[in-house]
């Protein structure tokens, strides 16, 4: 149903004003993607000969946010002149002179429209034999939208835009979904022919169909079931609103491939995420962009995952991670902040008030808590002890820490790099690491330690402190 003979005309040219941003209003993203972003994904999968981008304010930057992620899309400038139907003419005329395929035509700002809704679209304009075929949708409060006035027939007879309508048409529960399917000849045809005689001023695509109904062509309505697939975002609240029901149903199809998921209004996946069955997500979870989880790994309560890798029966909890790789049957948190370039072995530990940066953790080894372990190498079947610290920053450079295998730490231990402690090594606690340790040493801080009898009562003395000393003092 789709492929040589069709083209997809993606309108991403207006300012939205409403959104009230810097930010392009297509640019901003739910689902880990910007709202254009989901449409082009989709208009990618229909695999159309043609994808044309409508560009115009901040055009610059909408394309460069988008060219990477779709380099078969091209952009194309909407001059002065305002108004959808102006936008479809300049796509249109940037198509091959020879296409004269189907032409769909999608907002920019409606991410919810999937592939099976715009390839039944297409199906059923395509049997109609229409001249063209609009999507539209009955809702209970229409205001804001285009109605669909009908004829005595049932097809489509006009479209009237809200500010245009009269008492009796803007009573019409039918609107206008905003995407459209036109022959590309039609198109050429009857555009130059739409002027700009409305409250709006601008040139509407609607005024097509009236063109065509004009001179006996029919115009076809394709009433959509689920009435989502036509949300648009025009200010921060339908934001919130398209991104919570983007949210549902990319939970939904996870649950239904076996992912157990304990609070969906809770648990954020982005759609470029991948999850395997028997994977159990736990409450205030948030899965974001290119992140994938293998099977049987438990993720939460309270984590946050950006571009990480998760291995097969992982349990990460309550964590904050990006760009990190935890391997199979590894534990992470609680309290655990993994930052890029973290890489955890199979069976490893990071644990609590943990801090990693670049850093290689062994199979096996374990970095249990109240550490920051940065630019380092580590061996397998490591322990650190608590509160060792990878002093990685000369407050010029960075420097590398090497720790082989079987080595393990003592409590508050401070690595200084460059350093490299060689298998098998230990440190006493409180130990400052300055220079290499052979395999199998043991680095220590040795200082005497000097007792100051009477400190206390002389030097603080009417404290609680000092009165418990010289009671203790006294009984002996």
């Amino acid at each position: 149903m789709t492929g040589n003979n069709l083209a997809i005309i993606v309108l991403a040219a207006g300012q939205g004003t409403r959104m009230k941003s810097r930010l392009p209003k297509v640019l901003h993203p739910i689902g880990g993607r910007p709202l254009v972003g989901h449409v082009l994904t989709t208009a990618t999968r229909l695999q159309a000969a043609h994808i044309e981008v409508v560009v115009r304010h901040e055009r610059d930057q909408v394309v460069s946010a988008l060219t990477a992620d779709y380099p078969d899309a091209v952009f194309v400038d909407q001059d002065d002149v305002p108004g959808t139907g102006r936008a479809v003419q300049v796509a249109v005329d940037a198509l091959p002179e020879d296409f004269d395929g189907d032409v769909l035509v999608l907002s920019g700002d409606c991410p919810l429209a999937d592939v099976d809704t715009l390839s039944a679209f297409l199906a059923e304009h395509r049997a109609s034999g229409a001249a063209a075929t609009l999507m539209t949708a009955l809702v209970d409060d229409p205001t804001g939208y285009g109605r669909v006035i009908r004829d005595a027939d049932g097809d489509v007879d006009r479209i009237v835009e809200q500010k245009d309508a009269n008492d009796d048409e803007a009573a019409v529960r039918e609107i206008n979904a905003g995407m459209y399917v036109f022959r590309a000849s039609t198109l050429r045809r009857y555009l130059p022919q739409v002027g700009v005689d409305n409250a709006q001023g601008e040139m509407y695509l609607t005024d097509v169909p009236g063109l065509l109904r004009r001179d006996g062509d029919r115009v076809a309505a394709s009433v959509v079931a689920d009435v989502e697939v036509t949300f648009g975002v025009n200010d921060r609240a339908q934001l919130a609103e398209v991104g919570r029901r983007l949210n549902a149903r990319i939970v939904r199809r996870w649950q239904l491939e076996g992912v157990t998921i304990i609070d969906p209004a809770t648990t954020w996946i982005d759609d470029d995420a991948t999850l395997a069955p028997d994977v159990t997500i736990l409450p205030n979870t948030q899965i974001l962009r290119a992140t994938t989880i293998a099977a049987g790994a438990t993720v939460g309560p309270d984590t946050t995952l950006v571009d990480c890798e998760v291995g097969e029966d992982a349990v990460v909890r309550r964590t904050d991670a990006t760009l990190a790789v935890i391997g199979a049957r590894a534990t992470v948190g609680p309290f655990s902040f993994l930052r890029a370039g973290t890489v955890l072995g199979a069976g490893g530990k990071i644990g609590a008030y943990v801090e990693t940066k670049n850093a290689e953790i062994g199979e096996g080894s374990k970095v249990p808590h109240l550490s920051y372990v940065g630019d380092a190498t580590i061996g397998r079947g490591v322990n650190l002890g608590a509160s060792t610290i990878t002093a990685n920053y000369d407050d010029v450079h960075k420097h590398r820490t090497e720790i082989g295998d079987e080595v393990h730490t003592g409590s508050h231990t401070v690595l200084v790099a460059p350093v490299r402690l060689g298998a098998g090594a230990k440190t006493g606690a409180g130990a400052v690491v300055r220079k290499d340790v052979p395999a199998g040493a043991l680095a220590m801080s040795v200082a005497p330690q000097r007792n100051v009898e009477g400190w206390v009562e002389k030097n603080r003395a009417g404290t609680g402190a000092a009165d418990a000393a010289a009671r203790e003092n006294s009984a002996e």
